[in-house]
């Protein structure tokens, strides 16, 4: 699926998160209630954290010994936007080279079986995708045209 990511060599995570050469947002729709915006965007997270390589940093063993899964060692900012600006971003992230995008849309919220979002997704054009959740990564100034400048959620 994609090819983005960063190598080894690029992981550094003594530095701060500005310095990366990728910049990863989850942009969620501002019009949706807590629970869902968070599942929307915990969603598109976790699709984006197994194809992007590189985002996660290494695990934290603390004091006692025990283990904690490394966190996104670049940073990740959860932003708010309108239902027109998420499509816009999805469409416009989709046509950046360079660039991952994985969205969620109304319809996968509203499915319970995996199957019927599948079915459901094969029957809708892309225009009529309602996005709740869209994550973009990609080189910093690409990913600002991307999303301008829109609020934390």
């Amino acid at each position: 699926m994609s090819t983005i990511g960063f190598s080894p060599e690029e992981i550094d995570t003594a530095a701060p998160t500005r310095s990366a050469r990728l910049k990863w947002v989850v942009v969620v729709s501002s019009a949706l209630p807590a629970g869902r915006a968070a599942n929307a965007a915990i969603c598109v997270a976790a699709v984006t954290a197994r194809e992007v390589g590189g985002l996660l940093g290494p695990d934290a063993v603390d004091a006692d010994g025990s283990t904690h899964p490394g966190l996104p060692w670049a940073g990740c900012s959860v932003l708010a936007a309108d239902a027109d600006t998420l499509a816009m971003i999805r469409t416009k992230a989709d046509a950046s080279d360079g660039v991952f995008v994985a969205g969620m849309t109304e319809l996968a919220q509203s499915t319970r079986v995996y199957d019927e979002w599948l079915s459901g997704m094969s029957e809708s054009h892309a225009a009529d995708l309602e996005y709740y959740a869209v994550s973009v990564v990609g080189p910093k100034n690409r990913v600002d045209k991307i999303v301008g400048r829109l609020p934390l959620l």
